[in-house]
């Protein structure tokens, strides 16, 4: 039975409303929320009938959409799941879903070899692995990153709705180094993946400063109708990203020489997986290799250094190297506090 997208949008808005067990839901409850994510995704006003909720629960209790969903109403009022488990975004995927996610996949896979679609690479594999997997009834047999603990991820609807509607949105915010949060009007450009962390890319108000906003310190997101979104005129992600490693630019900085000293152990690594897209390899030697980026100095870049531990050793600029050295001897002294572990031991 196929399923237009204003009938996804209310089945998925009930099923968050009853995933929910810290309110309880009435039918007019229901009625509201469904109302506001119809005008908020798709722009309809006119709401949503009491009669087509009601045929809504109908159908997600019946095997018809393959959700046949535990709906239960408690004190004659108040619709819950009878399993707290549940979900509708759970079920498996049935003979038909598999069957069009199929033919997705295989017109996907057509542009797999083009240039202008390289970054759809990964996202097809994943498909074709996850619909192989459903159909065989079998494990998965590729494994990407993921976190399942990764948290602001439930921000990114919202977020994506609000750049392609050009909607300013409300958000209540926190970040690591503050101690209280506070909340602002912020106009959403792009969203930015880097290290299995999602940031909202954009500016606070007419000042135009770029910020980025990590989607884990966002506690409260809301968009606003009434407020006049600040476009993005002239801002290319892939060019505003450059000169940088992670996510970290400044507008002050010139993208410059790094050259680092990669150990034998590391070489292959970093030969085979840049560390950036400037990269290049400027001498083999009999203790390893010395490759160049021309990047900005930031913290990202710092990181993944020292990720590398005692495998890398900046030579220059004379600056990075510094901090690189004193970050190094900090771990020394660290390790070296025989209380730490004397403590860990315990």
């Amino acid at each position: 039975m196929p399923v237009n997208k204003n009938a996804l949008i209310r089945y998925r808005t009930i099923d968050s409303c009853l995933r929910n067990r810290l309110r309880k839901w009435t039918l007019q409850d229901l009625i509201k929320a469904v109302g506001d994510a119809l005008y908020e995704y798709e722009g309809v006003e006119k709401g949503i009938s009491r009669r087509a909720i009601q045929m809504d629960l109908q159908a997600m209790r019946s095997d018809k959409l393959g959700y046949s969903a535990p709906i239960i109403v408690v004190d004659k009022k108040y619709y819950t799941y009878e399993d707290p488990e549940y979900s509708i975004t759970k079920i498996p995927l049935n003979d038909l879903d598999l069957s069009r996610m199929n033919e997705a996949v295989e017109v996907l896979k057509q542009f797999k070899g083009f240039s202008h679609f390289s970054s759809l690479n990964e996202v097809v594999q994943k498909l074709e692995d996850h619909v192989y997997a459903a159909s065989n009834n079998t494990r998965s047999v590729i494994e990407f990153e993921k976190n399942e603990r990764l948290k602001g991820l439930e921000h990114l609807e919202l977020l994506y709705q609000s750049i392609i509607q050009r909607k300013a949105v409300k958000i209540s915010y926190q970040s690591f180094r503050a101690k209280n949060g506070n909340t602002f009007e912020y106009h959403v450009w792009w969203l930015k993946e880097f290290k299995n962390r999602w940031f909202a890319v954009g500016v606070k108000g007419k000042g135009m400063v770029i910020t980025h906003l990590a989607l884990d310190r966002i506690q409260e997101l809301e968009l606003l109708d009434n407020t006049l979104y600040i476009e993005n005129d002239d801002v290319e992600p892939a060019s505003y990203y450059k000169d940088v490693v992670g996510v970290t630019v400044s507008t002050n900085l010139r993208a410059q020489n790094v050259k680092i000293l990669v150990s034998l152990e590391h070489a292959p690594y970093i030969l085979t997986k840049p560390m950036h897209h400037s990269q290049e390899l400027l001498e083999t030697r009999e203790d390893g290799i010395i490759i160049n980026l021309k990047v900005q100095l930031n913290f990202e870049l710092e990181r993944e250094i020292l990720g590398y531990g005692d495998g890398m050793i900046v030579l220059s600029p004379a600056s990075l190297a510094a901090r690189m050295h004193k970050k190094m001897q900090q771990g020394v002294v660290n390790y070296s506090d025989p209380l730490l572990f004397h403590k860990t031991e315990r």
